[in-house]
Formats: structure tokens, sequence, C-alpha cells
């Protein structure tokens, strides 16, 4: 967290010099993400050498960390595509924005929408981390009801954050766009658009959550497979439904993402969550730990 602070601190002043200073414009701030990207990447190998925390765990190189690579991958590859296949989603609609009678405006919003989704989304993001750490953690230590303890936590921490920010959006939408562009064209467009991206941000709270409680059950490829059907056979042929044959525009796209793609996976995560049966999940976990740990030397 200090280090992604510190970074993000210091992404603002390397931005501000590259893009106004320098005079380089959008490549200025295309470059300040790689600086801001090498300077944390910096930071945290400086502190993994450093830091006698680290020392403690961790010994040096080893063959014998090879040997579990096999199971690291079942579990990593499904989650790694599981994030991937919802982000690219969602920059194909800003894709077939560019297909839109105004491209260039729809382009632009869409745009803006997205930004601020995936700057919103780090709430439930958050979220969904800790409760994956945590869910795996209590399961591991034979510890079930915790485990579903904290799904129910995260659950009302994702409704009641995912509140606030929603009605922060309805009431800031008039003013938002702003932020973005001086086109007065856009900015009544964002305007337009902000109640539907904030239930989308509602939305996206809920079964980032899940997926979160998912993750730390080890069920990575039913997230997978889910985020791929909910995103790519319902929400993006109902997105340029709206959009092309219903002339709804970016409204339609947005749309489209949010009644089939997102509440779809919502549906589908909770009824997985809901009959996740957490004392034959510990057993897993508790299988899984023994029949991977390694000798000690």
């Amino acid at each position: 967290m200090a280090s992604s602070g510190a970074t993000a601190l210091c992404h603002l002043a390397v931005c501000w010099a590259l893009v106004h200073r320098a005079g380089m414009g959008s490549k200025g701030a295309a470059l300040s993400n790689a600086v801001s990207y090498g300077l944390n990447l910096a930071i945290l190998a400086l502190y993994v050498r450093l830091s006698s925390a680290c020392g403690r765990t961790w010994n040096g190189f080893s063959v014998e960390g090879f040997k579990e690579l096999r199971q690291f991958a079942n579990l990593a590859v499904p989650s790694a595509f599981m994030i991937c296949v919802e982000f690219w989603a969602f920059e194909i609609i800003v894709l077939l924005s560019g297909l839109l009678p105004n491209p260039q405006l729809e382009t632009s919003v869409l745009s803006i929408c997205l930004n601020t989704s995936i700057l919103l989304f780090m709430v439930p993001l958050g979220l969904s981390y800790s409760v994956s750490t945590r869910v795996s953690n209590e399961l591991g230590a034979g510890q079930p009801q915790a485990a579903k303890l904290a799904m129910r936590v995260v659950m009302c921490l994702a409704l009641s954050s995912g509140f606030l920010l929603t009605m922060a959006m309805i009431l800031l939408r008039s003013v938002w766009g702003h932020m973005y562009s001086n086109e007065k064209e856009v900015v009544a467009y964002i305007a337009k658009m902000m109640p539907v991206l904030a239930i989308s941000f509602f939305i996206d709270g809920i079964h980032g959550s899940l997926s979160g409680v998912l993750t730390g059950c080890g069920k990575q490829k039913i997230g997978a497979i889910t985020n791929l059907g909910a995103f790519y056979l319902a929400g993006i042929p109902m997105a340029v439904l709206l959009a092309f044959v219903f002339h709804m525009n970016g409204m339609g796209l947005w749309l489209g993402m949010v009644v089939c793609g997102s509440l779809t996976k919502v549906l589908l995560f909770a009824s997985v969550a809901w009959f996740i049966d957490w004392n034959k999940e510990a057993v897993k976990a508790k299988d899984r730990v023994f029949s991977s740990s390694l000798p000690v030397t």
C-alpha cells in the first residue's frame, strides 16, 4: 500500500511534467504510466531485497520451487483468464462505439465511462482480493464457518460502499464530464450516461466481491467459464442489438453489458456461492495443502 501510494503521488508530478512541461501530450501520459510502473517495481524490489521479513520467508532459488508448477498453473491460468475476459469485453464495447453514427462523440463518451468504471472498480476489487485471502486462509485453517462469515461481511461492505458511490455518481452527474472534456456535447452525454454507469458500478461491486469468494475457494475455472458466457454469449450480443438494431447508440452498448452481461454474472456467481458446501471446501483445502507441501530441509 505504501509503495502504491508513493507511486501515485509521483505519477501526478511525472504526468504533469511530461504532458505540459515537455509538451508531449497524450504520448507523455502514456509514458508517465510506464515510468510509474517501473518506479513501483523498483520500490517493491528494494523492499524484498532489504526487508528482514522477506529474508525469513525466502532462502533463495531452489529446484524444489518448480515441483508444484502444474498445480499452481491450474489456479493461476483460470484466475488470469477470469479477469482478462471481463476487461476485454468492455474494451470491445469501446471499439464497437467507433461503428456508431457519430463515432467521435460515442467513442469519447464510452472511453470516459470505461475510465470512470475502472477508477471506481478499485473499491470492490480491493474487497475481492481481501475476501479471497481471508476465505482461503480460513478454509486452510479448517474454519469453514469463519470463511462463510467472511463472505457475508464482504457482501455487506460491497452493498454499502456500492450504494454510497452510486449515489455520489448520480449527484455528480452534471459536473463529472468537465473532468474529462470541455465539449458541451460530451459533458451533456456523460450526464445522461452517469445513472446507467452508477447502476453498472453497483452490480460490478457485487460480482467483484463474489469473484473473490470463488477465488478463495479455488473455483477459478467456474469463474472463468461464467465470465466468458455472461459477457460474450449474453452481454456483447445484447449490446450490439440495443445499439445497432434499436438505435440506442452508446447508451445501448453500455446497457447491454449491464443488463445481460454483469447481471447474468451476478446471478450465476450468487447461485454458485449459495450452494457452496463450506465443510467440504475446508477438507479440500486441507488436502490440497498437505498434497503440495514440500519437505523441510
